[in-house]
């Protein structure tokens, strides 16, 4: 009984004492990385949100022909937790499907696929003259960025992940900052914080601060929040056809730019197709073709294997199967816009969770199963 006690009042010791340390840390973020522990589609239903408001919705044609999925490969969707899966074939929905619970108009979260949208905005504010180049400056925006290595960093360097932060991209660590930017409340104070411990433009490192210095810039360069900026100039110009939700650190706070945006199948599918088409809906350029491409060619910035990244551009990724090239953006849960220029095609999954195949990339399986399943279908 005595021992039982012992262990009893040790544990009630350490508890004391980490909370403790956490108050006097100021990592409150904690408390609510323990409550909720795993991230999730819905977690915008825990956040404070932003509205990206929707204007006069454009329609998606309805192809007469549809396209059949191999049991094999639908079944796959299942087993991976999707809930939803759309095709694009040459601008009309040829398959579109649905589970638990979810529909056309559910909302669900993208984590990462926001990166991409993000760089959107940044091609869009080139365009409009509120940002000079990819080559500028982040001084120019932010004076917090104007002494040593920082005075170095260009938005292309936060675009291409190669920004040299001191930057920790762990998920499953409560102390990565990571996790204190997902559930924490003060991200402009993290983005103040921010050190670079390697030559901006020398490394390609996957890090989600990037996205945070970025939606700084954007506030500074339009005076406008990144949800109403994106809302002007790119959700009600696609055609969206629902409002979005951004979710942020605080209310009236800072959009999680790395992660967040959330909509529904349908809309996630007016991106790829926006990029599919150049940067133009219905004949309007909404960004520049220009930008298009140079956003989805590799960046050739020597990774952390020592090999030149020939997988990421400006926060898009890009690959390759059975010879056919592609390029998406993706979210840490399977959340995929990807497009097949070559097939016409934008191919959207929503879900809860990633396919692990070791070598072989999710969104490679996707594409080669979606191809050869279409032309079975005579698509």
């Amino acid at each position: 009984m005595k021992i039982i006690k012992r262990i009893l009042l040790g544990l009630f010791g350490l508890i004391v004492l980490a909370n403790i340390w956490i108050l006097a840390t100021g990592n409150t973020y904690i408390y609510n990385a323990l409550y909720y522990q795993y991230v999730g589609i819905e977690d915008f239903s825990i956040f404070n949100n932003r509205v990206v408001e929707a204007g006069e919705p454009l329609p998606i044609a309805e192809s007469t022909q549809k396209a059949e999925l191999s049991a094999n490969f639908r079944n796959f969707l299942i087993e991976k937790e999707t809930t939803a899966f759309l095709i694009l074939k040459n601008d009309s929905v040829v398959y579109e499907e649905y589970w638990d619970g979810y529909g056309p108009d559910t909302i669900s979260g993208s984590f990462s696929v926001a990166k991409s949208i993000v760089s959107i905005m940044i091609g869009i504010a080139i365009d409009e003259g509120k940002i000079k180049s990819v080559d500028q400056k982040v001084s120019d925006f932010l004076p917090e960025f104007s002494e040593g290595s920082k005075a170095e960093l260009s938005v292309k360097n936060l675009l291409t992940m190669s920004s040299g932060f001191d930057w920790d991209e762990a998920y499953a660590s409560l102390l990565s900052p990571t996790t204190e930017a997902y559930y924490g409340n003060d991200l402009r104070g993290m983005v103040a914080n921010l050190k670079i411990v390697t030559t901006p433009g020398t490394l390609h490192s996957y890090q989600s601060c990037n996205q945070l210095v970025l939606a700084c810039i954007l506030e500074k360069a339009t005076g406008k929040t990144l949800s109403e900026y994106t809302s002007e100039k790119l959700w009600k110009p696609i055609g969206a056809t629902h409002n979005a939700l951004w979710s942020l650190d605080s209310k009236g706070g800072l959009e999680k730019a790395y992660c967040c945006f959330n909509s529904n199948a349908r809309d996630f599918s007016r991106i790829g197709s926006l990029f599919l088409h150049d940067g133009k809906v219905n004949g309007t350029q909404i960004v520049s073709a220009e930008y298009v491409r140079n956003s989805t060619q590799p960046c050739l910035i020597p990774d952390e294997t020592g090999h030149k990244c020939n997988y990421y551009g400006y926060s898009w990724w890009i690959s390759s199967v059975d010879n056919v090239n592609f390029y998406y953006a993706r979210g840490i849960l399977g959340q995929y816009i990807i497009v097949v220029p070559s097939e016409n095609m934008v191919i959207v999954r929503l879900g809860r969770q990633r396919p692990d195949f070791g070598d072989v990339q999710a969104a490679d399986y996707i594409v080669r199963n979606v191809i050869i399943d279409l032309h079975a279908s005579g698509l």
